[in-house]
């Protein structure tokens, strides 16, 4: 079916740049794009259906290309210890931190995981989100990690989002392969990875390298075996100290390196080099009350794209507004509201490998889009909370308010 939306201005986010088109018109046909343009140079042609968007600014959906939005539990005990002192390093050592909610989640059926998870997406689609990624990393054995990622594609069939499965099974050691991390990276690429491929369950792999996680040389088996598999690759790098595995990330061709608040300029140059998207976690630092800022200058001055994205996880980003991190990154990043809506749409969309469809209003892209009452696009960086009046168009069909069952 073609349809025409018409009676809005747009900020179609090509080049990375608002792009605007004032007094604009998108033509549909079926679930894409078919004509973008100033609505005085809409071309003769017969629409089916014809949507009036009232003066509205349209924006590419909004892309959280970051979550562990599938978890059991939660860790808001944690939160009251860190904000006592007790640094993320200390509890996880105590037996918290992610190998806490691994306990929880490996306790909870699917369909649990499942009404959690629907429950946080829901929050984040009614600001405006249409494409998000889901990670594992909480089961870390195959029946759970299994678990996880079944519930994530279980997500994309019945909500109105897209969802990429990551599977993030080199997230943390498991208790039962204490002192063995070897072993358990042997497990993870010979039995999980080629399974979980097999299976249809996994878009993307990713890693956490980290002192109190992986080694570079751990976590470059993990790649070596996604390579073999034919999955991209992501890395969690640079977060607490700096390993450099940002650099071993854009050796690998990934499509993102995240977090990078200790990342270096020689991790920038080779990012830059790969064409590795920086995906910046406002919400992390905040919560860990941070004060080690991401490269955010290095990122421009090498032509790295940003990205911005929730890190919706139950122990250090429990953040249920991707918009707010829009805010965030301008206030605690000293990014534009440009450059922050850029990192939710045209760049978020090439750190899920999705920058042939997604992420700009342009013809033969996927019709992903919402129309703000709003007066400017830094609107949407600039409110703090709150939920913006708006409409949410996915794949051309209004998505409506999702509600909860």
């Amino acid at each position: 079916m073609r349809q025409l939306w018409r009676n809005f201005h747009a900020a179609t986010m090509t080049r990375g740049a608002y792009s605007m088109i004032e007094r604009a018109a998108i033509v549909t046909r079926a679930d894409r794009i078919e004509w973008i343009g100033p609505e005085a140079a809409l071309p003769p042609m017969e629409a089916e259906r014809e949507h009036d968007l009232g003066g509205a600014w349209v924006t590419p959906g909004l892309i959280d290309c970051h979550t562990h939005l599938v978890f059991g539990g939660n860790r808001s005990l944690e939160f009251e210890q860190r904000l006592q002192g007790v640094d993320y390093a200390t509890i996880a050592a105590q037996g918290g931190g992610i190998a806490s909610t691994v306990r929880a989640t490996r306790a909870a059926s699917e369909d649990e995981l499942y009404a959690g998870a629907r429950g946080r997406a829901l929050h984040l689609l009614r600001d405006g989100v249409t494409t998000l990624e889901v990670k594992s990393g909480y089961g870390l054995d195959l029946p759970n990690e299994r678990k996880m990622l079944r519930v994530a594609r279980r997500l994309g069939q019945t909500l109105p989002v897209t969802v990429r499965a990551t599977c993030l099974a080199a997230h943390a050691l498991p208790p039962e392969f204490a002192g063995r991390a070897d072993d358990y990276v042997h497990e993870v690429t010979q039995r999980m990875l080629p399974v979980l491929a097999a299976e249809g369950l996994i878009d993307a792999v990713d890693a956490f390298c980290e002192h109190l996680a992986f080694s570079p040389g751990q976590v470059e088996r993990v790649f070596q075996a996604a390579r073999q598999l034919g999955l991209p690759v992501k890395l969690h790098a640079e977060q607490l100290s700096s390993l450099h595995g940002a650099t071993l990330a854009a050796r690998y061709g990934a499509l993102s390196a995240d977090h990078l608040e200790y990342l270096t300029e020689s991790d920038v140059l080779a990012m830059a080099r790969a064409g590795t998207v920086a995906v910046l976690l406002p919400g992390a630092f905040y919560a860990l009350r941070e004060t080690q800022q991401p490269p955010v200058e290095h990122l421009r001055r090498h032509g790295v794209p940003i990205a911005i994205s929730s890190d919706l996880n139950p122990g250090t980003s429990p953040v249920l507004s991707l918009r707010l991190m829009l805010s965030m990154a301008c206030t605690l990043f000293r990014m534009t509201p440009e450059e922050a809506l850029a990192g939710v749409t045209v760049h978020a969309a090439r750190a899920l490998g999705l920058q042939g469809t997604h992420g700009e209003l342009a013809a033969g892209r996927v019709a992903d889009f919402v129309a703000w009452d709003i007066g400017h696009p830094s609107e949407l960086a600039y409110w703090i909370g709150g939920d913006l009046p708006k409409r949410v168009i996915r794949h051309a069909e209004e998505a409506g308010a999702p509600q909860r069952d």
